[in-house]
């Protein structure tokens, strides 16, 4: 292979690697930005101390718009309730002297860490007081010089990174949402093949823990996502159809697998088994055809995928279940064995219902008008 095409390859797969992280990117670009416009903009106004202006900036700007309003809000509510509890301490109560000092730092901290622990996001409530309390025996400023300066310093950078995430490569957490459940669906349809091939061969439980803390970090990030969306839509920064509807369907889908896990613990008895097998592998191709074929749709934007191939192989199932039944195959089943074949049937159909759901929560996404100015990547890693 030649030098050029060596190096043809590796730029291919630079772009490649960069086009697969495009939100990450954004990220690291706002940021970079955030940065230096809070550095000009201190200098521009003579704040004392430009790094804290820097470092909130840095702080409050997030993954979405959603995340930097509430890191904005949290930021600017703990600092301007520590600078005024830290700067009435520092004022109110003398300490000339290191015992005292040490006294008035235990006041200070200790409320502010109590409330913090109660409500994380006030935690930069006690920095600040600290700040206040010690940063004037370095600059000679008084307590209540300090907590302005303090307060003056963190507002000028969680604005500025408030700025820059709405409006440099602005990535909007209601399209995040798409891409978190379309991830969620993916790793759903992969868990639902495997177990329900599990009646008939077996399952494998490593394969299955591990599928299943998928789905659980995949709805965690989901329901965080969602969150931010809704934020985003309350200050009308972000158009589109309310995520609360495709967050719950998600979730009772991954309620469904559970079901459907705790009947295929065990494969099927042999005699079922040559009876269902085919049943079974149809309704499993339709139903991860459809979840993957709605992922691709979330991420696109596209319509959804029709949902009557999932219908189609339940109903030959169940008369399959009925056949088998009417000729009394199912009568000498032990109480367990028992219990978990007509489970399944129950959770497949449950699945389905939710899948309808689904279908018309997708269906209502791809409807909806896209926010213009939100048009970014939906490949989140």
């Amino acid at each position: 292979m030649s030098a050029s095409k060596r190096i043809l390859g590796f730029l291919k797969r630079v772009v490649a690697f960069f086009r697969a992280r495009k939100v990450e990117l954004g990220l690291g670009v706002r940021v970079t930005t955030a940065a230096l416009a809070a550095l000009i903009v201190a200098l521009t106004v003579g704040l004392k101390l430009p790094l804290w202006a820097v470092l909130t900036a840095i702080i409050v700007t997030q993954m979405s718009v959603g995340r930097s309003l509430k890191a904005t809000r949290d930021y600017l509510v703990g600092t301007i309730g520590g600078a005024i509890y830290g700067g009435a301490v520092a004022i109110l109560i003398p300490h000339s002297n290191e015992g005292a000092l040490l006294a008035v730092l235990v006041l200070a901290v200790a409320p502010l860490a109590f409330i913090a622990a109660i409500n994380p996001s006030l935690n930069v409530a006690t920095v600040t007081a600290i700040i206040v309390l010690l940063l004037p025996m370095m600059n000679h400023n008084t307590p209540l010089e300090s907590a302005i300066d303090r307060v003056l310093e963190v507002t000028v950078g969680a604005i500025t990174g408030l700025l820059v995430s709405f409006l440099v490569l602005p990535s909007r957490a209601h399209s995040q949402v798409r891409a978190s459940s379309a991830e969620a669906l993916d790793l759903i349809a992969t868990a639902l093949t495997e177990l329900l091939a599990s009646l008939t061969r077996g399952r494998d439980n490593e394969a299955l823990h591990r599928l299943q803390d998928g789905i659980g970090h995949a709805l965690t990030s989901l329901q965080a996502i969602g969150a931010e969306a809704e934020r985003e839509r309350a200050a009308h920064l972000s158009r589109g159809p309310d995520t609360g509807p495709l967050l719950r369907t998600t979730l009772r889908l991954r309620h469904d697998l559970v079901m459907i896990g705790r009947s295929t613990v065990v494969p099927l008895p042999s005699a079922l088994q040559v009876r269902l097998a085919g049943p079974l592998s149809r309704v499993s191709d339709a139903m991860t055809t459809f979840l993957h074929s709605t992922a691709v749709a979330l991420r696109s934007g596209t319509g959804a995928p029709a949902i009557w191939p999932v219908q189609t192989a339940l109903q030959a199932y169940a008369g399959e279940v009925a056949a088998l039944r009417q000729e009394g195959l199912t009568r000498g089943l032990p109480g367990d064995v028992a219990e978990r074949f007509f489970a399944i049937g129950f959770s497949l159909e449950q699945m389905r219902q939710n899948l309808k759901d689904l279908e018309r929560c997708v269906a209502e996404w791809a409807a909806a008008d896209p926010d213009p100015v939100s048009k970014e990547p939906t490949d989140v890693t």
